[in-house]
């Protein structure tokens, strides 16, 4: 017992560079910090999970342009205690948004229609009202939030037996949808504001356009070439696909109403998938910008994924940001009963996805970054990625 006290205190006099090197990430990790920094660094991951109330968490680490290591912790339900796989389901909510942007983009490249094209002369079934306001509102504003639209769109969703709204009906306002039109509240690339509104419109650009039921257009133009197998669009999730899915939790962790809600509004929140699908798609985005690879976009056209117009973080589907020394695209998600994240460096072929089901899961997130960031060396500060 004596020798045991001695070697912990010896690991605890260690500094963090000599830590890493005789640890492998993963356990640092998971496991309580050492040498501590205060904060939550005396919790193990299991420990997190209890502080923060989140029932189950899942994640994956990319480095050197592949996936890592995958794992996941906790439950997937508190009432039937079933663990959390890596190849849980859950739901993606907003991290929806740079998934359709692909396939947006690959529309694009093929010739289907502009990126800086007017979306009325795009659209076929509904038209956006313009008439207080100068100027055209383009696929690239509606990607990046800069298109005018005011709605402010954040989804809740909808029960799994209650009545949805088509597309149509969510874009006018008109029951029953529980949200407001969306609408023009200023000339187009005059200022940033967020519009899960406009990203309904991009879903129903693409299925004018295309033709074919935005489920189907998904799977076919980026889940399907980038092997995402445990992914889809379908909203409500389909019935052989529920017991691989996570349920939705409150802040305190404990269960809501329904075990999920279902969002019509697929391209902007309703994307079920795992952080393995999510990370081979941060992958490909990567390989794609430095040139290796033409699996849906090139590399010209996924530069516009890491571009921003210049007004507001965001450029087509990722918002992007310096953290340290280091430049990286990124997505939050937040549904209801669920919290996501995605986060990869520019060039350097590193990141990281993590889901939870809770809707306290931002906490934890935050954290589980800052400990990857440690972990591998990022060229990154102690910076959490905004609520």
């Amino acid at each position: 017992m004596r020798m045991k006290k001695l070697l912990i205190a010896a690991a605890l006099l260690l500094p963090f560079g000599a830590m890493a090197q005789t640890t492998d990430p993963l356990t640092q990790i998971e496991s309580p910090q050492v040498p501590g920094r205060g904060g939550y660094d005396g919790d193990s991951m299991d420990q997190l999970l209890a502080h923060f109330r989140v029932p189950g968490v899942s994640m994956a680490v990319i480095q050197d342009f592949r996936i890592a290591w995958a794992k996941a912790w906790g439950v997937t339900d508190v009432k039937t205690g079933a663990h959390v796989r890596t190849d849980t389901m859950f739901q993606a909510a907003s991290i929806s948004k740079p998934v359709t942007a692909m396939a947006t983009l690959k529309a694009v490249q093929d010739g289907k229609f502009g990126l800086d094209q007017d979306i009325n002369t795009i659209l076929k079934s509904w038209k956006l009202p313009m008439e207080k306001f100068p100027g055209a509102v383009t696929p690239r504003m509606l990607m990046s939030h800069t298109s005018g639209l005011g709605d402010g769109f954040g989804f809740p969703g909808y029960a799994p037996g209650a009545p949805r709204p088509t597309l149509l009906q969510v874009l006018d306002g008109a029951q029953p949808s529980v949200l407001g039109p969306v609408r023009m509240e200023r000339a187009p690339l005059t200022g940033y504001k967020y519009s899960g509104g406009g990203v309904s419109i991009e879903q129903l650009m693409l299925t004018d356009v295309l033709g074919k039921p935005f489920t189907q257009i998904m799977q076919d133009t980026v889940l399907g070439p980038l092997r995402m197998a445990n992914s889809t669009y379908a909203q409500p999730i389909p019935a052989d696909k529920e017991i691989e899915a996570a349920h939705a939790h409150d802040q305190r962790g404990r269960p809501l109403d329904a075990p999920w809600h279902v969002f019509p509004e697929q391209a902007a929140a309703g994307l079920w998938t795992t952080p393995s699908d999510l990370a081979r798609f941060l992958i490909e985005v990567q390989q794609t910008l430095r040139g290796q690879s033409l699996r849906v976009i090139n590399q010209k056209t996924a530069e516009a994924m890491i571009a921003p117009v210049g007004v507001g973080p965001y450029a087509v589907g990722f918002a992007v940001e310096q953290r340290g020394q280091g430049w990286y695209f990124t997505h939050t998600g937040s549904n209801w009963g669920y919290r996501a994240v995605v986060l990869a460096h520019r060039a350097k072929g590193y990141g990281v996805t993590i889901m939870t089901n809770g809707d306290n899961g931002a906490a934890l997130y935050n954290e589980i970054i800052e400990r990857v960031a440690r972990a591998y060396g990022w060229d990154s500060l102690d910076k959490p990625i905004p609520r």
